[in-house]
């Protein structure tokens, strides 16, 4: 079945954003692949297995339903490991599956332990521990109560990793912050072997912290949007830059969104266009209508200020954008056509859009506008 957009990615892309991953961060630290949020829009059936290509065998995710999304797509030797929902009902499968997942509140450990002793098996775990980010994570005194528990139960229980979640780090005005948390994170990482507790992984870094915090990468990092081709911060894109030399940005963004003219128009001079009097037409206007609108994860906040790619231009998008449709002034483009292609963020001859200008003018972060598109939409890999 064929929908009214297409979502690319560029198999190319994926491998040259994973090789500079992998040499700015060498082989004594792991990379864990965050695909929450769909792959951050860009589609984890897809994904998933084109970073195992490019050597990928771990993937991050928040939730049950995206552990078994991943489970599905994965290679058998592949580790999935879930940083957050699991419905307690849903715990035999995450430990018959051998998913690794957090614990960060006592009820859920021993909901694990009685759920592996039940089904005698090993459950594969993270300790998350709460470091100052203030939102999920095991305090020192709970951290007191579930060592022995812990020493206890080793036979059903692989403590696989301490990890914790840093506050903020794109943003150099959280700098104390994260330094406070990782002293706290040291100290406690230091408790559980005090205690003969020895994780397998440490780690506490997210995209963010992987570049601007090289110190905090311990033995794993949770990167999620650099690994798509975009930076977390401009701060973080800076921070990078001022290291390096050439001063040349070495990602490559891996999504196209492309979709087409349904239907042109002429409107005359006097008359308003779309819903409303959001846009009144001063002079003769020719416009393309084109099947994609809000419903489809391109932002109402658009309307009047957004604009596509028809034939190697920009065409501004005038009027309220619809649930399906959208309205592009095509007056000032030649020879268009119903059926030419229409690039809502990506390159198109010699002209791009990206999703940073896209979600500047939507007033979204990067990261909201790609989880937003829909799963609906058709996505292919293009080499």
């Amino acid at each position: 079945m064929r929908t009214s957009s297409t979502i690319e990615l560029s198999f190319k892309a994926i491998e040259h954003n994973l090789r500079f991953l992998r040499k700015m961060l060498n082989n004594r630290v792991k990379i864990s692949s965050v695909v929450k949020g769909n792959a951050y829009g860009h589609g984890v059936e897809l994904y998933v297995p084109a970073a195992e290509r490019c050597g990928i065998d771990h993937f991050s995710v928040f939730s049950v339903d995206e552990a078994r999304m991943v489970a599905s797509v994965k290679q058998p030797e592949t580790t999935v490991m879930i940083m957050g929902w699991i419905p307690v009902d849903e715990l035999s499968w995450v430990i018959n599956n051998d998913i690794e997942f957090w614990i960060f509140e006592t009820d859920r450990l021993e909901a694990c332990l009685k759920i592996a002793r039940s089904l005698n098996r090993k459950a594969f775990i993270h300790l998350e521990l709460e470091t100052g980010m203030n939102r999920t994570g095991l305090t020192r005194k709970e951290i007191s109560e579930i060592i022995p528990i812990l020493l206890e139960n080793r036979d059903i229980v692989k403590l696989v990793g301490l990890c914790t979640h840093l506050a903020g780090a794109e943003s150099i005005a959280n700098y104390t912050r994260i330094h406070r948390q990782i002293k706290l994170f040291k100290n406690l990482i230091k408790l559980f072997h005090d205690n003969d507790l020895h994780p397998v992984l440490v780690h506490a870094a997210s995209s963010a912290a992987t570049i601007a915090y090289p110190a905090f990468r311990f033995d794993m990092v949770r990167v999620g949007i650099l690994q798509f081709g975009y930076w977390p911060s401009k701060e973080t894109f800076i921070h990078y830059i001022s290291h390096r030399k050439d001063k040349i940005d070495p990602l490559k963004r891996i999504i196209s969104w492309k979709t087409e003219i349904m239907a042109l128009k002429y409107i005359n001079q006097g008359e308003f266009i779309s819903y409303g009097t959001a846009y009144f037409a001063t002079e003769d206007k020719q416009i393309a209508i084109i099947p994609t609108g809000y419903a489809h994860g391109y932002s109402r906040s658009l309307s009047n200020s957004g604009r596509v790619l028809i034939h190697g231009h920009f065409a501004d998008v005038i009027g309220m954008i619809n649930m399906n449709m959208l309205i592009a002034d095509v007056s000032s483009i030649l020879d268009v056509k119903v059926g030419d292609e229409v690039v809502l963020i990506g390159n198109q001859l010699d002209m791009s859009i990206s999703v940073a200008s896209f979600s500047e003018l939507s007033n979204q972060m990067n990261y909201e506008l790609l989880a937003r598109l829909p799963k609906g939409i058709t996505r292919r890999l293009i080499q």
